[in-house]
């Protein structure tokens, strides 16, 4: 069997292997993920129709507080004459289309009734929504239940609007009611108080929620904007008092509003029972659909009833379908074709293939100028036009490669004559500074207080003493000491740094708190260098801390790497990220001007660097910065040497 047979054979096996993976694959993955998105979407539609049913509970409560302020209901209560309200309180329940509005008396006893003017003097005052208003004097809002009774004494026609018939439904718990006479409720409650502030009453109202469709309506007409399949509404939205539909667009077969079902048993456990969000694939009526369930909850957590979101299944199951037939006709397709192109792109492919693997040994020994010719204008020619683009490109960049180095090397050797040039003139400036600072010491001795010149010195002696700091500073990093190394102890070197802090006014309300571990060792430093280190990060923590916080130093001994840990830990400002990356550059500071060099953690990052250890922060704003030294453990024998 030639080559060129058995390359057509496996390439053959591959595919159909391949194609017969792929297209399984595919279908599950399409199958997966046409699912999480239906499901997502339910979930996010779920959220969003409770925020819907949240903005009426905004309202209600935005009335029952501005209704509550009304000079009219406040005068009535403090001159005991509330039926003097009842014109007023009735136009605002017809007004803003309340299905009951009433009055209660400090005690919670009803004292007017807009929806039903004769029954007065019951106490609400048991009322969650009522006690709750009193109690704290903020309006509340929230979900209730009332019974039949109480239906009929705050309005007649709501005890007959409530009463709901139930229907049999394929799933749901077993009861033995056949009717519901409760009413699921949207209530708001506010206090009314005195010019005082002391509650003289309270005003509550809301709304019959049982075949009160307006929320329902709304929430299918904001989430599906009268989106269909098949000729039936592809999204439906209800609410449930317990596990009874009371408000709902969902349809039944005779296509009525599908009132007096009930929802299945599964949901009721997990929804009402257990107070948990359910989301699943579920039978609603007469069709199956992917379901959004979350509980309405009374003021106490009780749970009182559902909120209800679900899509049809049947478009996503469709396209679950069209998509994986499509997806397996493709593949089933590109399968012949690529049996019948195979043949004569494998016979085309051989000869330049070899070319250019001649050709890419030749780019592996080092030689840059080889070259295939193009002798095809196929995927082929193009795959050796880049090649020679590739061989042509790699030489190019040798040499600018080559060049690049030679900058650099030039700019380095003119960095070094610079950072020479930038340390002996610091160096020739020190000397007349500090003969500037010396005079203008001695100008400010012999000035009295009351000198009107005294000022102008004081500033020239200030100046010439930040000038001075800067130049030491820069001769420091331009010209860094070699260590004298000893074995110290670096917690006897941070309590010397306190020692020569302490009785400064920037830190007599700092609280500083020493962890020091007694493992940890001796170890071979320079110790002036590590005091410089240890200083500047302790002024840097007291300023940051603007004298007042709390600064935590503490040592340990990582054993398992044989290093040293001395950490920083303030109660500052902290520091911003995009200061973080810079804060060891030669001279950036984050401090106002004429109070840092921006010198000092560039020092300390270089000296811990010749100890051969590393220093590291971090930091988060408002709560504080912490500096962490590692070093390496010493031996005696290296101090000696």
């Amino acid at each position: 069997m030639s080559r060129f047979v058995k390359l057509m054979l496996a390439f053959l096996a591959i595919i159909l292997l391949l194609s017969a993976t792929f297209s399984g694959v595919a279908a599950f993955v399409i199958g997966s993920r046409v699912l999480a998105e239906a499901e997502d979407r339910v979930e996010s539609d779920l959220d969003a129709a409770q925020e819907i049913y949240d903005s009426y509970c905004g309202s209600l409560h935005d009335l029952m507080r501005l209704s509550a302020d009304r000079f009219y209901l406040r005068n009535a209560l403090l001159a005991g004459q509330v039926p003097l309200a009842y014109g007023e309180i009735l136009g605002t329940m017809l007004r803003e289309d309340l299905d009951f509005l009433t009055v209660t008396d400090a005690e919670g006893t009803v004292v007017l009734r807009a929806g039903n003017a004769g029954a007065v003097g019951d106490s609400q005052a048991e009322d969650g929504l009522v006690a709750a208003a009193l109690e704290t004097l903020e309006p509340v809002v929230g979900t209730t239940v009332f019974e039949a009774g109480r239906l009929s004494r705050e309005a007649p026609a709501m005890a007959e609007q409530a009463l709901i018939s139930l229907v049999e439904t394929r799933g749901a718990r077993p009861i033995e009611n056949t009717v519901e006479t409760s009413g699921l409720m949207l209530m708001a409650a506010a206090p009314v108080v005195d010019f005082a502030g002391q509650p003289i009453g309270v005003l509550y109202g809301g709304l019959l929620l049982n075949r009160r469709f307006e929320i329902v309506d709304r929430i299918k007409d904001t989430l599906f904007r009268g989106e269909q399949y098949g000729g039936a509404d592809i999204g439906t939205a209800t609410l449930f008092l317990d596990d009874v539909r009371v408000a709902t667009n969902v349809l039944t077969e005779d296509g009525s509003r599908a009132i007096g079902t009930r929802v299945s048993e599964e949901v009721y456990q997990r929804v009402v029972v257990e107070g948990e969000r359910w989301l699943g694939r579920a039978y609603v009526v007469k069709d199956w659909y992917l379901t959004g369930y979350t509980p309405l909850r009374r003021l106490d957590g009780e749970v009182v009833g559902m909120l209800y979101v679900g899509i049809l299944e049947r478009p996503y199951s469709d396209l679950k379908t069209r998509s994986t037939l499509f997806f397996v006709g493709i593949t089933l397709g590109g399968v012949a074709l690529a049996t019948g192109i195979s043949f004569f792109i494998s016979r085309r492919l051989s000869t330049p293939v070899r070319a250019l693997v001649k050709a890419s040994r030749r780019v592996a020994e080092g030689d840059l100028a080889a070259r295939v010719p193009v002798r095809t204008r196929d995927e082929v020619g193009e795959l050796t036009a880049a090649f020679n683009s590739m061989t042509a490109a790699l030489a190019a960049r040798d040499e600018q490669l080559k060049e690049f180095t030679r900058r650099k090397i030039m700019e380095s050797e003119r960095l070094a004559i610079v950072g020479q040039l930038a340390a002996d003139v610091a160096h020739e400036l020190n000397n007349p500074l500090q003969g500037i600072v010396t005079y203008s010491h001695l100008l400010l001795e012999r000035m009295a207080a009351d000198d009107p010149q005294r000022k102008s010195v004081e500033k020239i002696s200030i100046q010439a003493e930040r000038c001075a700091t800067i130049i030491r500073g820069l001769l420091d990093f331009s010209r860094p000491k070699k260590p004298h190394k000893k074995l110290a102890n670096l917690c006897a070197i941070i309590e010397e740094c306190f020692s020569l802090v302490e009785d400064r006014a920037l830190f007599h309300n700092i609280e500083v708190v020493r962890e020091y571990a007694d493992c940890v060792p001796d170890t071979v430093v320079d110790p002036a260098q590590m005091q410089q280190v240890f200083m500047n990060l302790i002024m840097n923590a007291a300023e940051a801390m603007g004298g007042v916080g709390r600064l935590q130093v503490s040592t340990r001994l990582d054993a398992s790497r044989d290093m040293i840990q001395v950490v920083f830990r303030d109660s500052g400002h902290g520091i911003s990220l995009e200061d973080l990356g810079r804060i060891f550059d030669p001279f950036f500071t984050t401090k106002a001007v004429g109070h840092g060099t921006g010198l000092g953690l560039a020092i300390s990052f270089g000296i811990v660097k010749e100890h051969g250890g590393t220093i590291t922060v971090e930091s988060e704003l408002g709560v504080g910065t912490t500096f962490t030294i590692e070093l390496p453990r010493g031996k005696r024998e290296e101090a000696e040497s």
